[in-house]
């Protein structure tokens, strides 16, 4: 029984591609950029993932699916796929790190939400961040009162950063 269970399986069509592996690269690269881009323009980081960040990610990996792989079958093709989309996940790291000029483009400027104990409503509204969103991040942090912050910044990481007021 288990002899017939190695027969069955068509090995060549497993480890040999059936599409050209620099159009598979080609297409992940593509793909990679576009979403990347559309995330860091068009999406504000949060200090946590909420539902809607999940559903969009997951939206966009099955939207984007197709587009990447084509019609691929091996395990061949799909192991270039990840490999294309690990490297530029690397590079873009890497290059952030050592060159200023990218960094700007792959990193948003930090953004001031609350001056001297008073809340940035405009800047607060560019990231779409409601006052009770806001208080709710501020008492994680151990503040109490907006009057109590010096400084309070939504970070590229989307996490937020909190300077109390020294009294």
């Amino acid at each position: 029984m288990n002899a017939l269970l190695l027969v069955d399986i068509d090995w060549e069509k497993m480890f040999i591609p059936g599409v050209s592996l620099l159009e598979i690269m080609l297409r992940g690269t593509i793909t990679y950029w576009f979403c990347f881009m559309y995330i860091r323009f068009f999406k504000r980081g949060a200090g946590q993932v909420g539902i809607s960040d999940l559903l969009l990610i997951t939206l966009i990996s099955d939207a984007s699916q197709n587009a990447m792989a084509g019609e691929y079958h091996s395990i061949t093709e799909g192991f270039v796929l990840v490999s294309t989309l690990a490297f530029w996940d690397y590079m873009i790291n890497f290059l952030g790190f050592q060159s200023v000029f990218f960094k700007k483009v792959v990193e948003s400027e930090p953004v001031l939400l609350v001056k001297d104990g008073v809340m940035q409503r405009q800047n607060m509204k560019k990231e779409l961040i409601a006052t009770d969103e806001l208080m709710g991040l501020l008492r994680e942090q151990g503040v109490d009162q907006v009057s109590d912050v010096k400084t309070c910044y939504i970070e590229s990481s989307g996490n937020i950063s909190v300077v109390k007021k020294i009294e």
